[in-house]
């Protein structure tokens, strides 16, 4: 893009962004220039602000000045006025009419769209890589049993194919966000000039037409001073979005590393040592991950408060902060494509987990409730002492005596209901069944919970709608190109 130092300091050279062209992308200030000058040639020509034979001459310019530019050591400028009296000397100073009804604020704002179209569809396409891992490490075992948490305490158990699902619906809105705002920033700002458009007759759907845009932003002053704040904070948002789920998934990752024996498990190529500790092994992928979420966060909080407070026709808010905020969030994306293919998960130890703790209470309450009457605050507090109780003796779940769970049941019966020596509803076998995480799934009826047709159900939708996104994504860039060919066939043609 242009830089703040390009516009302001016109009459500086300091201020003037100019460097070899090994040292810059293919994509660069200048590329884009000479797109918005080809397209520039062919309008001014097709409407009648030039004669056919100066269009021509305006064509070769444009064509030396790109084509001297591609030379090793050139220099690329991202500046229009560094870069017209070239044009000028490679065609006189009448091509300078290819600038009639435009501005450098039009410019400015049609590149910062043209960088961000770019950076938009780079992200999808890192996006999508990162659903497609998370989707076949759910796959390799879907309804294996593990921990869900709640108020970082475990809750109830549910399946890995469950939990990287949830993830991944998380995932499916990032990627609708995304598209949806490719739609509201793929809109050209370009002739409507430095505020008002101009007296020439600027075809502005043939120039939006000519660079992929899918129209012209209506208003000018819209196009030029309005719609680029909140183009800018929409792709801060982006970036937020996506790494605000990242680092969640890291940080549920990284709490299992605090024990000696998590049930995710990075690769031991993965894994970095201590200096000093020769047990450790550290989990360093995922704390670089997490880094580079924080990372995106702070990019994308620098763009909102660049925007913040700028009165219109200033250039603050057409600087780079909204392209490096969704370039951090992709360079994330494809980090965590990586990060997650390394993974494999331990079912063991996750049921152990499970196992170990009460987490399948709830179910006894329910079944106390669904197969023998009992009301729902009853069974909820028996089952609650019987918690109590099995936690102050050190007993796991399975280790309860079948007596001492009867005994609890009377008591709390008479303490809420006074009825005296009631008697335990379920027998020795159904009380020990609903105690496990395999009956509890099993038992799971909900849409979307984790018994494991419903699983499958979720991770097959997810698998269709990876599949679509990656479509949009092909769909768009072969738009782009297709438009980029007509460019140059329409620019080549008046060239020749």
């Amino acid at each position: 893009m242009f830089t703040r130092q390009t516009v302001l300091g016109l009459a500086c050279a300091a201020a003037i962004g100019i460097g070899s062209a090994a040292a810059q992308p293919a994509r660069d200030d200048f590329y884009w220039i000479g797109e918005m000058n080809k397209a520039s040639a062919v309008m001014v020509a097709s409407t009648g602000i030039v004669d056919r034979q100066l269009g021509r001459t305006i064509a070769q310019a444009v064509a030396k000045v790109i084509e001297d530019g591609a030379r090793p050591g050139a220099e690329r400028s991202s500046d229009y006025l560094r870069i017209e009296p070239l044009l000028i000397t490679a065609g006189g100073p009448d091509v300078t009419r290819l600038h009639s009804g435009r501005s450098r604020q039009d410019m400015l704002s049609t590149s910062q769209r043209l960088f961000l179209r770019d950076a938009y569809l780079d992200n999808a396409a890192s996006l999508n890589a990162y659903r497609a891992a998370l989707l076949r490490l759910a796959r390799t075992s879907p309804d294996a049993i593990m921990p869900a948490f709640t108020m970082g305490v475990q809750a109830q158990p549910i399946t890995m194919g469950h939990y990287l699902s949830g993830y991944l619906g998380a995932l499916e809105r990032q990627a609708k966000r995304l598209q949806e705002a490719y739609a509201r920033m793929n809109l050209s700002p370009l002739g409507a000039a430095a505020v008002g458009t101009s007296s020439f007759p600027v075809d502005r759907r043939q120039l939006a037409t000519l660079l992929g845009f899918d129209a012209p932003i209506d208003n000018s002053f819209d196009a030029n001073h309005v719609s680029p704040y909140d183009l800018g904070v929409e792709a801060a948002s982006l970036a937020t979005s996506s790494a605000v789920t990242t680092g969640a998934l890291m940080a549920d990752l990284l709490d299992q590393y605090r024990q000696a024996r998590p049930w995710f498990l990075l690769g031991t190529g993965e894994m970095g040592t201590s200096s000093i500790m020769p047990q450790k092994r550290n989990p360093v992928t995922m704390l670089n991950a997490r880094e580079q979420a924080s990372l995106t966060l702070g990019a994308a909080h620098t763009t909102i408060l660049v925007a913040h407070n700028v009165g219109p026709g200033v250039i603050e808010y057409r600087g780079e902060e909204a392209r490096n905020a969704i370039h951090e969030a992709s360079q994330m994306q494809t980090n965590l494509a990586r990060l997650i293919g390394t993974l494999r998960f331990d079912a063991a130890r996750a049921l152990e987990e499970v196992n170990g703790d009460y987490a399948t209470s709830t179910e006894l309450a329910d079944v106390l409730q669904r197969e023998a009457s009992v009301p729902f605050r009853v069974g909820h507090h028996f089952a609650s002492e019987l918690v109590n109780y099995g936690r102050s003796n050190g007993l796991r779940p399975a280790e309860l005596p079948f007596s001492e769970a009867a005994r609890i049941y009377a008591q709390v019966v008479k303490e809420m209901m006074g009825e005296e020596n009631a008697r335990f509803p379920l027998t020795e076998a159904r009380f020990r069944e609903s105690l496990t995480a395999e009956n509890m799934i099993r038992s799971s009826l909900g849409l979307g919970g984790p018994q494991p047709a419903e699983v499958a159900r979720m991770l097959e939708a997810q698998a269709a709608r990876i599949e679509a996104d990656k479509a949009w994504l092909d769909g768009r860039r072969k738009a782009l190109s297709d438009a980029s060919a007509a460019l140059d066939a329409a620019f080549n043609a008046l060239r020749n």
